[in-house]
């Protein structure tokens, strides 16, 4: 796909977001914004999957690692045809498919439950030594947040994964720059992230800006390519992307849009995807 149909697909996923988290009255709207690119990327560019077989054996695996971003996720689960996008709307309602946090028993797309911060890591790592032990094909990616890798088991996760040299692991890192308490450096800074995992023995891909397709699709490619080692891509991006008042705000990590604000975000993106169809 060309990077205005991925930026036309986003804007889609954006609304999804805003919708579900409108209707639930909670939810994480900051994170799941400035990683709406990176799911689309990855969902329409970059992943073996098929929403029409959603088990299938040689599929792609993804992990939502930051799991409290399942909107983000949702929203392009939606766009991907793996549910309709009627189902946002019943975002952590009781009963609904589409809970708070990703719970594979429920909907349809998902590999892997997760939500406890730093643990989502750890089952990537093992879905990826599980295809290099039975010679499986397919690859592994797991997004984390800036915020999460302050746990300390993503970087027993990341020894194993650069010990067993895990070249088809592809960890990713959203460097939003903000967690629920501030400003990720002065809540317990992560940096130097890419530092950080060399040191385990990764191949560092830094995307100096995550919201930008030509520059995520350059980073995949190389990281297709790398051979003998698992690979890190840390991505800049905004959080809250998309969404005026929102962007680079940490108050809105997770909170819903009221009424009025709710309406606020839809003229806008309703705005910015007709733009994209003036190109």
């Amino acid at each position: 796909m060309t990077d205005l149909e991925l930026q036309k697909i986003a804007v889609e996923v954006r609304k999804n977001i805003i919708t579900g988290v409108h209707a639930a009255k909670s939810g994480h709207p900051g994170g799941s914004l400035s990683a709406a690119d990176l799911f689309t990327y990855l969902y329409f560019e970059e992943m073996n999957v098929d929403p029409k077989d959603p088990k299938k054996d040689d599929r792609d695996r993804f992990v939502l690692s930051k799991g409290h971003t399942a909107p983000g996720l949702y929203g392009v689960l939606a766009e991907r045809g793996f549910f309709p996008r009627s189902e946002m709307e019943t975002l952590r309602h009781i009963g609904s498919d589409l809970q708070g946090h990703p719970a594979i028993q429920h909907t349809p797309g998902l590999d892997m439950s997760s939500g406890s911060l730093g643990q989502g890591i750890s089952a990537a790592v093992g879905m990826a030594l599980s295809a290099k032990l039975s010679d499986d094909k397919y690859r592994v990616y797991t997004l984390l947040g800036d915020g999460e890798i302050q746990e300390g088991q993503v970087w027993e996760a990341a020894m194993f994964a650069g010990f067993r040299k895990l070249d088809n692991l592809c960890v990713i890192v959203d460097n939003n720059g903000l967690q629920i308490d501030g400003a990720v450096d002065e809540v317990c800074s992560p940096y130097p992230i890419d530092k950080k995992f060399e040191a385990f023995n990764f191949h560092v891909i830094n995307v100096e800006d995550g919201n930008d397709f030509s520059q995520l699709r350059a980073a995949f490619k190389e990281a297709r390519e790398v051979k003998g080692q698992p690979t890190a891509i840390v991505m800049k991006t905004v959080k809250g992307k998309g969404v005026s008042y929102m962007e680079n705000q940490a108050g809105w990590h997770g909170k819903a849009p009221n009424d009025e604000q709710f309406e606020i975000a839809m003229e806008e993106l309703k705005k910015a995807g007709e733009a994209l169809c003036q190109k």
